[in-house]
């Protein structure tokens, strides 16, 4: 049995401190085993200041579960890692793609159950040259230089109240009528009706389809692109005998009676997908990644740099996150250890 690979994230933002966190809370909390990948001396650091007493363990994976109950297992970065609270330098960019890096490579190897992935700032690696868009596509390429094969993960953000895909993700609004295709609307239905039943155990999902343009465009009054582009797209997806509506108005979509008619909801860019999920859930919906070969689960909330440091992030959604990494991998056959 494996347990979890948790990423450094951002080392300037909350991700060090809400893992040393519910660390130190592992008994109250009955978290599945985990272990960081990380600069132990930094660690060190950051726990003395926020004044946590959190023994470290620096070990390898395959020791992380044995290891857990008293100390916090950190398999090493080769990054030497020397940004403060709230203050990113040269070793941040460096030492967040690194540690995904190990992740990717120990969940490969059989080393780790899954992956859940602190929150990085984009900007700190953009400017550090990072090319990819997030944490997302950075996944898919890292799965095709290991297998050779070609992904299109899919971003699933997760809570018991609502899941909510964004079709089109980073993309400025005025962007979107050219990304926006019949093919990508049917391609991220496929995927997560694949996953929400092999990894969620739901036999047959029930998605709901956002339309594009208010009121689902009203008949080509609104616009044309929900009667051109997405209706055929949920025809298709009906026709290979997934249960799927729309396009639907995405503004009834949202209230608690809709909500019960489906388990997920396709959306066709990033904010119509989001504000919904973070009014409902903004402190333990989880980002989950779809479509990968292993488990990628993320806390869905960014760095917090003006409260790093501090002790006072709440770790509700990394908990979330653990906790739901942990299920989906026992359904992919990846048990991790049970809680401590």
């Amino acid at each position: 049995m494996q347990p979890l690979a948790l990423t450094l994230g951002e080392p300037a933002g909350i991700g060090p401190d809400l893992a040393l966190t519910v660390w130190h809370r592992r008994a109250e909390l009955k978290l599945p085993p985990f272990y960081i990948i990380a600069d132990a001396e930094f660690l060190r650091r950051r726990a003395a200041r926020l004044g946590l007493d959190v023994p470290l363990a620096i070990v390898p994976p395959a020791a992380a579960a044995a290891t857990f109950a008293t100390a916090l297992p950190v398999v090493l970065l080769d990054v030497a890692v020397t940004a403060e609270p709230g203050i990113p330098d040269g070793s941040s960019a460096r030492a967040a793609i690194a540690s995904i890096r190990r992740a990717v490579a120990d969940v490969f190897a059989g080393s780790a159950a899954a992956i859940i992935t602190n929150p990085v700032a984009k900007n700190v690696l953009y400017s550090w040259g990072f090319a990819e868009p997030g944490h997302t596509e950075f996944l898919a390429t890292l799965v095709q230089g290991a297998t050779g094969k070609v992904l299109r993960p899919v971003m699933m953000l997760w809570s018991p109240e609502l899941a909510v895909v964004p079709v089109t993700i980073h993309l400025p609004l005025r962007e979107i009528f050219e990304h926006l295709s019949t093919e990508l609307v049917v391609d991220t239905g496929r995927i997560v009706a694949r996953d929400l039943s092999a990894r969620f155990r739901l036999p047959r999902p029930r998605l709901v389809v956002a339309g594009l343009n208010p009121h689902a465009g009203e008949s080509g009054a609104l616009g044309e692109e929900d009667r051109a582009i997405v209706a055929p797209a949920v025809s298709q997806l009906v026709a290979e005998g997934i249960d799927a509506r729309g396009p639907l108005p995405a503004d009834s979509l949202f209230h608690k009676e809709a909500r019960g008619r489906y388990d997920a909801a396709l959306c066709m860019y990033h904010d119509q997908a989001l504000i919904p999920i973070k009014t409902l859930a903004f402190d333990h919906a989880v980002n989950v990644t779809l479509g990968l070969p292993f488990v990628r689960t993320s806390p869905d909330h960014g760095t917090a740099f003006d409260i790093a440091g501090q002790g006072v992030a709440d770790p509700t959604s990394l908990i979330a996150a653990l906790r739901l990494a942990a299920r989906l991998a026992a359904a992919d056959g990846r048990s991790p250890p049970a809680a401590s």
